[in-house]
């Protein structure tokens, strides 16, 4: 399963999301066992590097800097493949799927639906000033991918 994290910039939301979600793929037997495969993209700006507020986010995850200077934003125009071969695309408000791709768009839902099953948008906190209001939006964020990862453990768990 290919799951497709995206947002406006691929600079905040949809990177957390992707490094967070996928070391959570990676503490699951279920999802690591069914193969499970994350990536991120924008779907409104192109960008260059990570915001440095998300930096300094995954590095309080506990993510190195070596990991987070690593990472490429990737943009819909030159990430049609991630788009393609996405299981389920998941974005962080209603906007994200106006912005997706129209024949992908069937694959997407809010990250919000996906964890809970109600829209709630995720605001964007690129304009947030503070490090602290930034970090709130990410637990949120956090909150959401870790009800997502075990509603989606119990659905590929294998029948005993």
């Amino acid at each position: 399963m290919k799951i497709l994290f995206v947002c406006s910039s691929n600079v905040c939301r949809s990177p957390y999301a992707e490094f967070v979600f996928r070391r959570l793929v990676k503490s699951s037997p279920v999802l690591s066992a069914a193969g499970v495969e994350v990536s991120s993209s924008a779907v409104f700006n192109r960008s260059k590097v990570i915001f440095p507020k998300a930096a300094v986010s995954l590095k309080r995850e506990g993510f190195s800097e070596g990991e987070i200077a690593a990472f490429k934003p990737s943009f819909k125009c030159s990430a049609k493949e991630k788009f393609r071969d996405a299981d389920v695309i998941i974005g962080m408000s209603k906007m994200h799927k106006w912005l997706t791709p129209a024949k992908y768009r069937k694959k997407f839902i809010t990250l919000s639906e996906a964890a809970e099953g109600k829209y709630t948008p995720i605001p964007d906190p690129f304009l947030y000033k503070s490090q602290e209001e930034y970090d709130k939006v990410m637990s949120v964020i956090k909150v959401y991918l870790e009800k997502y990862a075990a509603g989606l453990e119990e659905k590929l768990k294998p029948s005993l």
